[in-house]
């Protein structure tokens, strides 16, 4: 029940060390559903594009499940140690996941012992509310529940530079759940509430 959040996940060094060094298992040997951004294309999905990126990570393509929007059933009850969302637009990919019912799969398979890893947009996510994520993505969907995956305690400011201070003041004087920034650099481990 472990979550590893961070900005830049597998593309940072140090990201990629913090997630490493809290795989349940070398990261070979990680059984993986990768849930690909809002920009995956059913072509995409059936390629190798994803397959390969998980692949240059370290993962074995023998242990990738890529997660399809349109087919979802196929991804349920998988044994699987990891689940891994990336960045992208944090409202298109939350409402992907929601459109077809596979939030609550997340969930259980977090709160079952699943390892989650979200970057950026996998990070917000996770976290309780995603509405201040909209003075840096668009919301291009009309998302109106900006409730996330309620599985980390706090709401996130990934790529956070002095130029969100000013957003991160305002949101940690007027969030009622505790705000944290992430610079590219930084990572969160934490257990799920």
């Amino acid at each position: 029940m472990k979550l590893i959040l961070s900005s830049c996940d597998f593309r940072n060094e140090k990201s990629q060390k913090v997630i490493m060094d809290n795989l349940p298992y070398s990261i070979d040997k990680c059984r993986l559903l990768f849930i690909p951004n809002e920009k995956a294309t059913a072509e995409a999905i059936s390629g190798s594009v994803y397959y390969d990126r998980m692949q240059e990570f370290g993962f074995v393509k023998e242990n990738v499940y890529v997660f399809d929007h349109n087919n979802p059933d196929k991804f349920r009850n998988l044994d699987i140690d990891v689940l891994y969302i990336s960045g992208g637009n944090t409202f298109g990919t939350l409402d992907k996941i929601r459109k077809c019912g596979f939030d609550k799969d997340i969930i259980n398979y977090i709160k079952s012992g699943v390892v989650y890893i979200g970057g950026s947009a996998g990070a917000h996510i996770a976290s309780k509310n995603i509405q201040h994520v909209e003075k840096y993505d668009a919301n291009t969907v009309g998302i109106t529940d900006f409730s996330g995956l309620g599985l980390f305690d706090g709401v996130l400011i990934c790529h956070y530079t002095d130029a969100r201070k000013k957003d991160y003041e305002n949101l940690s004087k007027n969030s009622k759940c505790k705000t944290y920034a992430l610079t590219d650099e930084d990572s969160i481990v934490s257990t799920v509430l």
